[in-house]
């Protein structure tokens, strides 16, 4: 199988970011972790880093307008030749296809998608003790809760979207990350 871009979708607490980690590191392949990329934004003095930190301290997914603005800012630096692995994007079907198309623009082609499935429950009970473990305030039960809602209203239309314009995984995320990893070794003909 020919891989180029991958990208890694779940609930919160599915175990998306250590796979996607674990993968990047394994293909030497750009990874892109939006999360982290936008919680980064706390340490910059700009309007667009204050708005987006304003709305993850509350829990709230970003709007595509402010989101893509980010994104636009980053793409151009994935070298041109090298695969990219995404984590936390796209959560919408207009990302979505705003990524494909620009992506596609670039001369990348070859999209994998791993969905990384996890019950609701369990979600809750990883992001609970992650709370507990990492201090996020972005992690209480109410706004676990409310993310998860979002999660479920948008991003599961994504997930029919990418089952037609990618080869399409899915992977269990509930044994050990051990595990995980091997299931998506295995998939994707690594192993």
């Amino acid at each position: 199988m020919d891989l180029n871009v991958i990208f890694f979708i779940g609930p919160q607490g599915s175990g998306k970011g250590t796979q996607a980690k674990i993968l990047a590191k394994k293909l030497d392949f750009f990874y892109w972790e939006m999360g982290g990329m936008l919680r980064g934004m706390k340490d910059e003095n700009t309007d667009l880093a204050r708005k987006v930190t304003d709305m993850i301290n509350q829990g709230i997914l970003l709007p595509d307008d402010i989101l893509l603005e980010v994104v636009k800012q980053k793409l151009d630096e994935i070298p041109a030749g090298k695969g990219v692995i995404f984590d936390g994007i796209p959560r919408r079907i207009g990302q979505a296809k705003f990524l494909m198309d620009y992506l596609k623009g670039q001369g990348r082609k070859d999209f994998t998608t791993l969905y990384i499935s996890l019950p609701r429950e369990e979600s809750m009970k990883r992001l609970l003790l992650r709370a507990q473990k990492e201090g996020r305030v972005d992690d209480t039960p109410e706004k676990i809760e409310f993310r998860l809602q979002q999660y479920e209203k948008d991003t599961i239309p994504v997930l029919e979207y990418f089952r037609k314009e990618t080869n399409f995984i899915e992977i269990n995320g509930q044994p050990p990350i051990e595990e995980v990893a091997k299931s998506i070794n295995e998939a994707l003909g690594l192993a």
